[in-house]
C-alpha cells in the first residue's frame, strides 16, 4: 500500500468533515506547522481551497463559466465568514439591519457581509474584493 502524502491526508480529512471552512489548527496533528501550511498553500494553488484570512480556508469548486476556483458555500462568503468566526471562538450576532429585515420590520436587504461582534477580533476575513465588516 503506497504511503499517503500530507496533502492527501488533508484532503481526506476535508472530505470526511463536510465543513465549508477550515482552520490551520484542524490539521496540526498531521504534521508540523510549516508542512501543513505548505500543503494548504498547494491546495489553494490547485483550486481546491480558498484562503479567506490568516489560518482560515474555505472549500472551493471550479467555476463552470470561468474555470477559476470559487467559494463553495451555499450561504456565500457571509456564511463562510460566520462559520469561521464560530470556529475561532469569536462571539458574534446578526447586525441590527439584518435582524430588522428577518423580523419583517424593514424591506432593505443587507448587501455587504457585516456581523456584530460581542468580543475582540482583529483579523481580516475576505474573499476576492469583499471583506467582512464589523458592527460594534
Amino acid at each position: 500500500m503506497p504511503r499517503r502524502t500530507l496533502q492527501q491526508r488533508i484532503e481526506e480529512r476535508i472530505a470526511s468533515k463536510g465543513d465549508a471552512v477550515f482552520l490551520t489548527r484542524e490539521f496540526a496533528d498531521l504534521s508540523g506547522e510549516r508542512q501543513v501550511l505548505r500543503a494548504l498553500r498547494k491546495l489553494v494553488d490547485d483550486g481546491k481551497l480558498i484562503r479567506l484570512g490568516y489560518g482560515v480556508y474555505g472549500l472551493a469548486v471550479k467555476s463552470r463559466l470561468s474555470g477559476e476556483a470559487i467559494l463553495s458555500n451555499p450561504t456565500g462568503f457571509s456564511g463562510a465568514a460566520r462559520q469561521a468566526l464560530s470556529k475561532l471562538g469569536v462571539a458574534w450576532e446578526p447586525t441590527t439591519a439584518e435582524r430588522a429585515y428577518n423580523e419583517g420590520r424593514s424591506t432593505q436587504i443587507p448587501v455587504n457581509p457585516v456581523v456584530k461582534l460581542k468580543g475582540r477580533f482583529s483579523r481580516k476575513l475576505r474573499y476576492k474584493a469583499t471583506e467582512l465588516a464589523f458592527e460594534r
